[in-house]
């Protein structure tokens, strides 16, 4: 490091903590993402990055520590120095299922400060198109027939998609055939070879809107913008039903306020830009503003929300 630049650096420690924010950041910041380059989770991050790169002045680099459904990468946050240098681009299952399912190195209410949420992304219920289900009434109907005997598939054990699945079967008072895959398994919905597949609407929307897979239901509260013709589960005989993924920002506990502010403030206006909002619609994802705190609380409501479908379904960690 030059001389000019470690002058630079003592003297921007010894600000006063609102002026070091406003300072901040200094040097390049790392943006972590749970999942690996392509995903959802990390085509998401990199707009938000960009973004912060361009407002800030400084590189935001997105950094991929894929693994444990995401949990690896925020592990690795939260043991981070808490000075800004180090953000997390959060998924809710690594925050909310995850930890629930299996041992993880952090506690994501105590190790990590929730910055806000920023976007989220309903799940799609979907048949093939020669399929003889039109409704989740008609999935229903059949599984009351052969309980345990009609199988779906997610993306994986311990997914939103899966844990969303067996909180309709609670409440439905049914028992499915849970099939995970690594990723997409829409091939496999498309050819008849499974039943029923879930996935998140930014990968089942392109094809459900071509008109080569059917939607039947999506989990969100409201309809889509993107899909408004497909009803969702609470439509469909489950009011209140509501089992969303969704996306936010997180640093180490500890970072300074100020730095935590400037951040939120920078997302904000990521997701209040026109342009910026047509594109995440392309991706099936929906705005979900929120600030540090109701991030917190949404975090501590999803935990025992999912503990206690995990529970009652029994679902363990690779099974």
């Amino acid at each position: 490091m030059s001389p000019t630049r470690r002058g630079l650096l003592a003297a921007a420690a010894l600000l006063p903590a609102p002026a070091r924010a406003q300072a901040w950041p200094t040097r390049p910041v790392r943006l972590v993402v749970g999942f690996t380059p392509g995903s959802s989770t990390d085509v998401t991050a990199r707009i938000f990055a960009q973004a912060f790169s361009q407002a800030w002045g400084q590189p935001v680099v997105v950094e991929n520590i894929p693994g444990q459904g995401g949990a690896i990468g925020a592990d690795r946050v939260a043991k981070s120095p808490p000075d800004g240098a180090t953000l997390l681009w959060g998924a809710n299952g690594a925050l909310t299922i995850v930890p629930t399912l299996q041992p993880v190195g952090f506690d994501p209410l105590k190790d990590l400060a929730a910055i806000g949420r920023t976007l989220s992304m309903a799940s799609v219920f979907l048949v093939a198109n020669g399929s003889p289900f039109h409704s989740l009434g008609d999935v229903i109907a059949a599984a009351r027939v052969r309980p345990g005997g009609l199988a779906y598939g997610t993306p994986g054990v311990g997914t939103p998609q899966h844990i969303a699945v067996e909180m309709l079967c609670r409440l439905a008072g049914i028992r499915m055939e849970h099939v995970p895959y690594r990723g997409a398994n829409l091939a496999d919905v498309m050819n008849g070879v499974l039943p029923l597949g879930v996935q998140n609407s930014g990968v089942a929307m392109p094809l459900a809107q071509e008109g080569r897979i059917r939607a039947i239901a999506v989990s969100s509260l409201q309809r889509s913008p993107a899909m408004p013709e497909i009803p969702t589960v609470a439509e469909q005989g489950f009011p209140g039903f509501e089992a969303l993924s969704w996306f936010g920002l997180m640093a180490p506990a500890g970072t300074p306020r100020p730095i935590l502010d400037k951040v939120h403030a920078e997302a904000m206006r990521v997701l209040a830009d026109a342009e910026q909002r047509a594109r995440f619609a392309q991706l099936g994802l929906d705005p979900a503003p929120s600030t540090g705190e109701e991030m917190q609380a949404l975090i501590a409501a999803d935990i025992q929300k999912w503990a206690r479908v995990i529970a009652e379904a029994g679902i363990q960690a690779g099974r």
